[in-house]
């Protein structure tokens, strides 16, 4: 619809500021919504050409691959510099704070869907896997979460003896973990089954109950205790 035409010389109803005073941002493509945000294009192209080349480097995973990209891949781009990557980047972490502080208001510690809804943003775009601890008292109010370890792209590498000094340390009753898959697939692997006992296993001996752990996936997760593998 753009190409090889300024964008102020298209018709009104055809240009991203104007459509999105006249209908509203939510009428706009992935592209444009971009294009607004860079703004600026380069020679012989606009900003939503650029904005459609951001979103065919990010793969086939659209908006989500753009979040998941680095400001060193953006700024591949020709055209994508470093006020324009910086820009991208916070449009995203913006976001994240936003859907971070909506489920706020929802989550339950007893309730591994709303945990799992909390911790998603902070999990779900990362390339590697990471575990988190979360320390909890009798009342399963939350005295702290502790990030335990980041792993490779297929695992991440779980020490009890630094799960349990960290849950020691703020006198946690029982904890519950949580990681990620960078695959989008919550499945929990034979690894995660394994590690997840030999946990549980040494919380049982010091006094400090697991009670769920919460693998997230992309839009998706897997409670071991909704599943009823602890």
């Amino acid at each position: 619809m753009y190409k090889n035409q300024r964008i102020k010389d298209l018709p009104v109803n055809e240009r991203p500021y104007e459509r999105c005073v006249a209908f509203g941002a939510e009428c706009l493509s992935d592209a444009e919504l971009l294009g607004i945000i860079i703004r600026t294009g380069i020679k012989g192209k606009q900003s939503v050409d650029l904005a459609n080349e951001i979103l065919k480097a990010s793969g086939d995973e659209g908006l989500l691959g753009v979040c998941k990209m680095q400001r060193e891949e953006l700024m591949d781009i020709a055209g994508i510099g470093v006020v324009k990557s910086v820009q991208l980047k916070c449009i995203f972490e913006l976001s994240r704070r936003i859907s971070k502080a909506n489920a706020t208001k929802r989550i339950s510690f007893n309730n591994p869907r709303t945990i799992a809804e909390y911790y998603r943003e902070d999990l779900r775009h990362k390339d590697y896997e990471n575990l988190m601890m979360l320390a909890l008292n009798t009342k399963s109010a939350l005295l702290g979460e502790f990030n335990i370890s980041k792993g490779t792209v297929n695992s991440s590498i779980a020490s009890p003896r630094e799960i349990f000094v960290q849950a020691l340390r703020v006198k946690a009753v029982n904890i519950i973990l949580i990681h990620n898959h960078p695959s989008g697939d919550p499945t929990p692997s034979r690894e995660d089954e394994i590690v997840t006992r030999r946990i549980k296993d040494a919380g049982d001996i010091v006094g400090i109950s697991l009670i769920d752990h919460i693998i997230i996936g992309d839009n998706s997760y897997i409670s071991f205790r909704e599943k009823e593998l602890l």
